[in-house]
């Protein structure tokens, strides 16, 4: 009789195209009802017309005041007609376009994109501890993302704390487009340096003008500062990305009882608020540009002030944001998390509560959902491959389970007798090895097995995956092609000073 052939080991990192564009597989939930969330839209409006927002960028208060807002010093007042007609001119759907085109993306309500952890100013991992973030963290960061198919959108994981800030942006460029081929990110941290991140982009990729300018190739995300206040480098990134035709992820961190009202409800007005008044400075400087609102709202530890996530609010604020979002019609954004100060049960906790509540939700960007640490104080790499399995398994029920007749199991049924087992039926034994998810960092096998093997933990486990992905790392295609169209750019640049920071 001939031998079955061994089972091939499943490779740690598995391409898997059909995870690079997902979309939710479930309807969105409700938590408030239609009339609420009217209300709720209703109350926004209010607030922009009798409240307004402070706006410290005189040229975005000059583009406001010629659209018809009030304007007295640096408060701003928007009719809610102003905000009607941005929410009509802001386009439902768009495309983010990327180096490698397969790699495309389609944002609109239904769409679900998932990006790294971002923001974080340390970087810490099981071998070399917590650290201020350094170049080879971020371009470590970079890698990894590149590597796994569910991770959609690059971010600034770790900032390179090494790296001045007026040369830094360099550096999150230049890595970003010659180690991934994904969708980017600039930070909006002033005209000089935004305007390097796309002359950068265009040189890498070969672009002309016209190309760059009327499609979609880099992201920023815009904070306003909650309550009701935009400062100067978020206005001037809301005016600069739209006239350059580029994604605004417009997003207020509204933390209930700190930087918002006490009530979910409450913190939704204000976020609701602020993400429309930002939505029509940025359709005011070009309309049609693409724009994704939403906002990061949860609450905080009222014992000490510090900020919250995974909670009860967490999920609530995601999902009545998912409405109002659906309210007006527009793509929007919501996050993961972790309050956690290490990679423990309270973080994988946190992220997936957060997460779950996202995917009740519909949102379309999901921010931070690999590696967040210590509310974004911090990137952990092993926080990263454990938060990249839960991904994985949200991606993997995006895609419809099988129901042709061979499915519907009926000759593996009349098969097994009764009190029998499945294991060697035809239908098992031609289905096996691709029947179910394959984790990468769980551990499915009995006690006596996992003692053997070490009695790892989960955490240990990540150390060693995220290891091999960076041994096992080979640069995209078309890379060094990008990287010495570059390098002339950047060494120019720098030798006239880079760009600072507008404060």
């Amino acid at each position: 009789m001939a031998r079955r052939p061994r089972r091939q080991p499943t490779p740690l990192v598995q391409d898997r195209p059909e995870w690079r564009q997902l979309r939710h597989p479930f309807a969105p939930h409700a938590l408030f009802s239609d009339d609420e969330i009217a209300g709720i839209h209703a109350m926004a409006l209010r607030l922009l017309e009798e409240l307004g927002l402070s706006i410290l960028l005189k040229e975005a208060r000059d583009i406001l005041a010629i659209g018809g807002a009030s304007v007295e010093e640096d408060m701003v007042f928007i009719g809610r007609d102003m905000v009607e007609a941005a929410i009509a001119s802001a386009p439902a759907s768009f495309r983010l376009c990327c180096a490698n085109p397969l790699r495309d993306l389609q944002m609109e309500n239904g769409a679900l994109l998932f990006g790294p952890g971002s923001g974080c100013p340390n970087a810490s991992d099981r071998i070399h501890g917590r650290r201020p973030g350094t170049q080879a963290d971020f371009e470590n960061a970079v890698r990894l993302t590149q590597s796994l198919d569910v991770l959609h959108t690059l971010g600034p994981c770790c900032e390179p704390q090494d790296i001045p800030v007026h040369l830094r942006h360099y550096v999150l460029m230049q890595s970003q487009l010659t180690l991934s081929d994904k969708f980017p990110f600039i930070y909006g941290r002033g005209r000089a340096q935004v305007e390097d991140g796309f002359a950068m982009i265009r040189t890498a990729l070969d672009l002309d003008e016209e190309t760059f300018l009327n499609n979609a190739w880099v992201e920023t995300v815009v904070n306003t500062n909650s309550p009701r206040l935009i400062d100067r480098p978020m206005a001037q990134a809301l005016i600069d990305f739209a006239r350059a035709g580029q994604v605004v992820v417009i997003t207020p961190f509204c933390l209930s009882g700190a930087m918002a009202p006490i009530t979910v409800a409450g913190a939704l007005v204000l976020q609701h608020a602020e993400a429309l008044g930002a939505l029509v400075l940025n359709q005011l400087a070009c309309p049609g540009a693409p724009a994704v609102i939403g906002g990061f709202g949860s609450n905080v530890d009222m014992k000490s002030g510090a900020p919250a996530f995974g909670t009860p609010e967490h999920v609530q604020m995601s999902i009545g944001t998912g409405q109002l979002a659906r309210h007006v019609g527009l793509p929007w954004r919501g996050a993961a998390g972790a309050a956690s100060n290490t990679a423990d049960m309270q973080a994988a906790g946190e992220t997936h509560m957060s997460l779950w509540g996202n995917l009740m939700a519909n949102a379309g960007m999901v921010k931070h959902a690999a590696g967040w640490l210590e509310g974004g104080l911090t990137f952990g790499f092993e926080k990263f491959i454990n938060d990249v399995e839960a991904l994985q398994t949200i991606a993997t029920l995006c895609t419809q389970p099988d129901t042709s007749a061979d499915s519907l199991g009926w000759d593996a049924l009349n098969e097994v007798a009764p009190g029998g087992h499945f294991f060697a039926t035809a239908q098992t034994m031609n289905r096996y090895e691709t029947a179910f998810y394959q984790p990468l960092v769980a551990d499915l096998s009995n006690h006596g097995a996992w003692e053997k093997n070490g009695s790892l933990r989960s955490d240990e486990r990540a150390t060693a995956i995220w290891q091999q992905i960076l041994k096992d790392f080979t640069p995209p295609p078309g890379s060094t092609e990008r990287a010495a169209r570059l390098e002339p750019f950047i060494a120019r640049r720098r030798a006239e000073g880079g760009a600072p920071i507008l404060d």
